[in-house]
């Protein structure tokens, strides 16, 4: 399979939430557009150190992480940030690790898109096109 990769927009969380209560201007709100590359083999969402700097992300702590060859080592983690891939969007926290933006499955399976491998592309889950739905089992309804 080819590399799959989609242009990804990350917002600090905090940033955001500041706007939106009119304590923060609209253009002082951090981001980032990277084009990230979409890992189907990773669970976690990964940043560089730089794009955590970039958004004024906080350290959390760390988290353990297992390598392909076996090493395992702490990395740290951050604090929420919003990433809105293909027009949809979710908070997650992000490993800072490595060079480039890697998109994992908690990503995808939040925001509810596939990975098509023959057309190397993105695309929403057929089944819900127009919006991402959570599968959700034996929970009482809201309301």
């Amino acid at each position: 399979m080819g590399e799959v990769r989609v242009e990804a927009v990350l917002t600090n969380e905090v940033d955001e939430t500041l706007a939106a209560e009119g304590r923060l201007a609209a253009d002082q709100v951090r981001r980032y557009k990277a084009d990230a590359l979409v890992d189907t083999g990773a669970v976690r969402l990964v940043i560089p150190q730089h794009v955590a700097d970039a958004l004024g992300l906080r350290v959390r702590g760390t988290r353990g992480v297992e390598y392909t060859d076996g090493r395992n080592d702490p990395v740290p983690v951050t604090s929420s940030l919003v990433i809105q891939i293909a027009g949809r969007d979710t908070v997650e926290e992000a490993l800072i690790l490595g060079d480039e933006v890697l998109i994992g499955q908690a990503v995808l399976e939040k925001t509810d898109m596939y990975v098509d491998c023959v057309g190397q592309r993105l695309i929403p889950n057929p089944a819900h096109p127009d919006q991402p739905v959570t599968k959700v089992k034996r929970a009482a309804p809201h309301g």
